[in-house]
């Protein structure tokens, strides 16, 4: 029985490993558009929102800063994850992976540990620049990565699955475009949920980036709190329900 879970882990980490190299590989021959891209997106926004909202509110800034922040987890979350799930699923690469002993769980972390070498510079800049061109005080710790990490994780789920489902790639771009631009803007992203009408409120319940903003803005002003416990505990269970689902529902099959 020992043996048999020691071989288990063993070939976890070798899947891990070998995709994760593969991932890396494509991200470095790519880094150099790649951090061109993470850098004017978050740039361009600063300073459109800069100038959209002038001097106001510390609270508007750092909900600003937040939300964009989030915004660049979803774009990586479930749109990026979501497209190139998709492309390779209809560019028959499932064919491939499906005749190899891969789990599916192992493959979509490693696309996402892709999402997030990519989507990291946006993330940095929009945290420690955001508080210069807004001249604002945040307050960072520790706390903020295993936050950022949960949140980035609470979005595989949905990902994963427009990318294994979606009937063709012009599909997957629509769902993905359109989710994206709802979450981001009709849900407590950009804006807190008492700001929201009571409707938008309750769909935004369902959603994790919710938890995603709610606990980074309070961490960004005041630190570890209660709430934020809270909301690291909605997201663990939104984590659980994705992986659950990603190996138990979804087949490689479904390119076929």
């Amino acid at each position: 029985m020992v043996n048999a879970l020691a071989f288990v882990k063993g070939r976890m980490w070798t899947e891990l490993y070998i995709l994760f190299r593969i991932q890396v590989a494509i991200v470095r021959e790519q880094w150099v558009w790649i951090f061109i891209m993470a850098t004017i997106f978050p740039l361009s926004t600063l300073l459109s929102m800069k100038f959209m909202y002038g001097v106001t509110s510390e609270q508007i800034m750092v909900n600003v800063i937040v939300g964009n922040i989030v915004f660049a987890i979803i774009m990586m979350g479930f749109n990026a994850l979501g497209q190139e799930i998709s492309w390779q699923k209809h560019a028959g690469y499932f064919t491939f992976y499906s005749s190899l002993p891969i789990s599916k769980a192992i493959f979509v972390v490693t696309q996402l540990v892709r999402g997030l070498m990519t989507a990291l510079p946006s993330v940095i800049i929009m945290a420690f620049i955001g508080q210069f061109v807004y001249g604002i005080q945040l307050h960072y710790e520790w706390g903020l990565i295993p936050i950022f990490l949960l949140a980035v994780l609470s979005m595989v789920g949905i990902g994963a699955g427009i990318g294994f489902w979606s009937p063709d790639h012009q599909m997957t771009n629509m769902l993905v475009q359109g989710l994206m631009m709802f979450v981001g803007f009709l849900s407590p992203v950009m804006m807190e949920a008492s700001q929201l009408p009571p409707v938008l409120r309750y769909i935004g319940v369902i959603f994790p980036t919710t938890y995603s903003a709610s606990a980074l803005r309070e961490m960004l002003t005041k630190g570890w709190t209660p709430s934020v416990t809270i909301d690291v505990l909605i997201l663990i269970g939104f984590i659980i329900v994705s992986f659950a689902f990603i190996s138990r529902m979804i087949s490689w099959r479904a390119a076929d």
